[in-house]
């Protein structure tokens, strides 16, 4: 008995501090540092607006890898053109990996455009790899093709450079869900799965920016995503070209040679959430194998005595949540069990173990039942955000034992499978 409290007691703790616990001691931290440290930000001139004035903006590469984007060339294209950046400072490069659709063809109206092209489809970060290449800017900004970017965007990131051991820029993302043609715009649409994976995402997204903005302050940002990010090409390490999560690699590589990431929700870059759950599935599963592969490639990050603030914000923010988290919340429930039932035979009450394990085993079941109402309304066409979360929550840890299925069958190869935007 006392074995199967101590395994139940350590796998609580993992769970709780992996989602909340991490979250609570980075606030108290910065709590603490807030009052000892007074330093600001490095100011920058600027020219009466948001960010820099003209003639302090680097020249700037704008790098969009797409593979069959056609639907969304002529929404990105005038979204980028409303961007507040001098056109003379900014190359928009296009790297097209393989398409079969008419992007090329559509890209080539656009004068700006410096398209760069393989007819083979050999993944994103050769396509990166392909771009990088032909680019001139000391500054390069990557964005996807389906997310379209606030006008101040470029001029924030040029800013956060100026900032003391930057030589990464991690933009926010933000989900939004597609209005249904009688909703006014900006609303959510009723009922379905479509809603139910997007105010998932979304929500999951809003605490995973305010995680990512703590670490930031604390010291770095644990990885951008391919949303909007931006390195310094000076200091820019390749990838492994079989790197499901080749963002998230190129910017802690850049952390493990001792820069930093820095994160501004001031730069932000908006997206349709997936389709559907099974949509979302995609993303999520390639996402853990992604998580898995890099947390091994990453592991020499984890020494605390060579790096002391990177490996407790990696292991506490990236690593557990890709690793044993999600098996320690699968044992959970069988472990109560098991504790609640021998207590009971040995002493003929179900509270014989303590009312403790009673409690937490009745939370515990309930919370599985309002994930399962929460997936059955969505399935059925009906809409509630308050249980949402929880179904939310367990879908994204069922996904990460996918994700070990997808890291088996895809570790060789770093093309990417597109999910469908609602």
């Amino acid at each position: 008995m006392f074995t199967l409290k101590l395994l139940f007691w350590l796998c609580l703790a993992l769970v709780v501090y992996t989602y909340v616990g991490y979250g609570i001691l980075l606030w108290l931290i910065l709590k603490v540092k807030r009052l000892f440290v007074k330093g600001k930000d490095t100011p920058l001139p600027s020219s009466g607006g948001i960010g820099p004035a003209d003639n302090e903006l680097p020249p700037m590469t704008l790098m969009i890898c797409a593979y069959n984007e056609e639907e969304v060339i002529h929404e990105k294209m005038e979204n980028i053109r409303q961007l507040d950046y001098p056109r003379e400072k900014l190359c928009v490069m296009w790297v097209t990996d393989g398409s079969t659709d008419r992007t090329n063809e559509l890209l080539r109206q656009y004068p700006e455009v410096t398209l760069v092209f393989s007819p083979e489809r050999r993944g994103k970060a050769a396509a990166l790899e392909h771009g990088l290449r032909e680019n001139k800017s000391p500054f390069v900004t990557f964005t996807d093709a389906n997310t379209m970017l606030n006008a101040g965007a470029l001029r924030e990131i040029a800013r956060q450079f100026k900032k003391p051991g930057v030589s990464c820029v991690s933009g926010e993302k933000r989900v939004t869900a597609r209005c249904s043609e009688s909703s006014p715009l900006g609303e959510m649409p009723e009922g379905g799965e479509a809603s139910q994976a997007a105010e998932g995402e979304g929500l999951y997204w809003r605490y995973e920016s305010t995680l990512k903005r703590w670490d930031s302050e604390l010291y770095s940002a644990m990885g951008a995503a391919g949303e909007l990010f931006a390195v310094r090409m000076e200091h820019y390490r390749r990838p492994p070209q079989n790197a499901l999560l080749d963002d998230f690699m190129m910017s802690m590589l850049i952390v493990k040679d001792g820069h930093r990431i820095a994160y501004t929700s001031d730069a932000y870059a908006s997206e349709y959430g997936s389709a559907n759950m099974h949509e979302e599935s995609k993303r999520k599963r390639r996402i853990a194998a992604g998580g898995l592969q890099s947390s091994w490639w990453l592991r020499s990050l984890m020494n605390p005595f060579r790096y002391p603030k990177v490996a407790f914000q990696f292991v506490s923010h990236r690593v557990l949540r890709w690793t044993i988290t999600p098996l320690a919340m699968v044992a959970l429930l069988p472990l109560n069990i098991a504790i609640v039932w021998i207590g009971a035979q040995t002493s003929h009450s179900l509270t014989g173990t303590g009312t403790v394990y009673t409690v937490i085993l009745a939370l515990q079941l309930l919370f599985y039942l309002t994930a399962l109402v929460g997936w059955f309304l969505a399935r059925n066409g009906h809409k509630s955000k308050l249980l949402n979360v929880p179904s939310y929550f367990l879908f994204m840890n069922f996904n990460v034992f996918l994700g070990i299925r997808y890291l088996m069958t895809h570790s060789k190869s770093g093309a990417w499978e597109k999910a469908s935007r609602g």
